[in-house]
This record gives C-alpha cells, sequence and structure tokens, in this order.
C-alpha cells in the first residue's frame, strides 16, 4: 500500500492518466464521420447510437468500418499513451477513462454507444491473444444466431474468464467491470430477446439497438 504521501504525489498523474482516456474514449467518431460525409445525422435515425451499427444503417459501409476501427483504437491508443509516461497502473486507469467516456461523452450530454468496440480495442492493448478470442467468440455467435446483441454478451462474458485463466488478475477485473457495463447498456436488447422482438443481423427493424 502506497504512503500517503505517495498518494498525495501520484495522485495528479493518475487524474490526468484518467481525464486523458476519458477525453479520448468520448471523440463521438460515428458522429463527426457521418456529418463530415453529408449524411443523415446519426441521433435522428435508427436507434439514435453513435456507433458503427447505427453508422451502417446510413449504408455507409465505409463509414461504419472506420468507425469501428476508430472507436476501438482511441481505447487503445489512451492506454498506450499512460503507459508509455507511467506503467501499467496509469494505463488502467486511462482505459478505464477511455471506456467510460465512450459510454458517457459530456459532448453529447452523456449519451454515447454501448462499448463493444472499445471494449475491444482496450482488449488489444491488454492482451492481444484474449482480443482474439473475443472476436472469435463475437463472430462464432453471430453467425449462429444472428443477434448481434448476443455476440457481443457472450463474447464480453467470456473475456474476464479468458484473462483470469491467463493469470491477467488485475485485468480480469477490470473486464469484468466493462463486462458488467455492457451488459447494463444492453437491457434494452436483452428485453426484446427474451420478448422474441430483437432485430437479427441484415434485418432492419425502427427500434433497433445498436451495439457498438
Amino acid at each position: 500500500m502506497l504512503h500517503p504521501i505517495n498518494w498525495s504525489l501520484a495522485l495528479p498523474y493518475y487524474a490526468a492518466a484518467f481525464a486523458v482516456g476519458y477525453l479520448l474514449g468520448s471523440i463521438p467518431f460515428g458522429l463527426i464521420l457521418t456529418r463530415l460525409a453529408g449524411t443523415t445525422d446519426l441521433r435522428a435515425i435508427g436507434s439514435g447510437n453513435i456507433g458503427a451499427t447505427n453508422v451502417l444503417r446510413t449504408g455507409r459501409k465505409g463509414l461504419a468500418a472506420l468507425t469501428l476501427l476508430f472507436d476501438a483504437f482511441k481505447g487503445t491508443v489512451a492506454a498506450l499513451i499512460a503507459y508509455r509516461y507511467g506503467g501499467q497502473d496509469l494505463a488502467v486507469l486511462a482505459a478505464l477513462g477511455a471506456f467510460l467516456g465512450h459510454l458517457f461523452p459530456v459532448w453529447l450530454k452523456f449519451k454515447g454507444g454501448k462499448g463493444v468496440a472499445t471494449y475491444l480495442g482496450l482488449l488489444i492493448f491488454f492482451d492481444w491473444p484474449a482480443a482474439l478470442a473475443f472476436a472469435a467468440i463475437w463472430l462464432a455467435t453471430a453467425a449462429i444466431t444472428r443477434y448481434s446483441s448476443v455476440a457481443a454478451l457472450a463474447a464480453s462474458a467470456a473475456t474476464p474468464v479468458i484473462l483470469w485463466h491467463g493469470v491477467f488478475l488485475q485485468e480480469a477485473k477490470l473486464f469484468a467491470l466493462f463486462t458488467a457495463l455492457i451488459w447494463l447498456m444492453h437491457i434494452g436488447n436483452i428485453r426484446r430477446l427474451v420478448s422474441g422482438q430483437e432485430g437479427k443481423i441484415g434485418r432492419s427493424r425502427p427500434a433497433d439497438d445498436a451495439n457498438r
């Protein structure tokens, strides 16, 4: 345990790492890219979500792919910067800030995405084999069920277990928190799955929620 004096010295660095992570995570790339491309405001179509799934509803697959990449790698970059200047502890705080920034961006009245892409980007930084496992589980589940939401829930639920067995204990705890937040953000999807009203991949539904 750090001595109180050491805590007082470290606190500004911890706060800076979290703040930098939050600011990077809160960049709404889906909204920015679609505006630059002159498409409809994302918040006025589909689910109103700013993630890649809703960008895809504009009919611009390229923009959706870029949104996915940027939403993922803003998390990776945030953790990398913090790690470069302060090591693993600061990287963890920056990762937490980036994930919360994506979910609750101050610029959009705290209404952001659902975190799946940013989750993956952070996982790439902390343990890239686990990121590959996440992607494999997502793809397999999506192929079997045709539900993007089920794929996100299954892949995120498996990730802390994978990290724990890989002896990444600190990261396992961090991603357990992220998984809980992803499930919380998918409550609407879960309710629709139970009622049989959730939209499947490749089928549009007016009230469908984006999963990124």
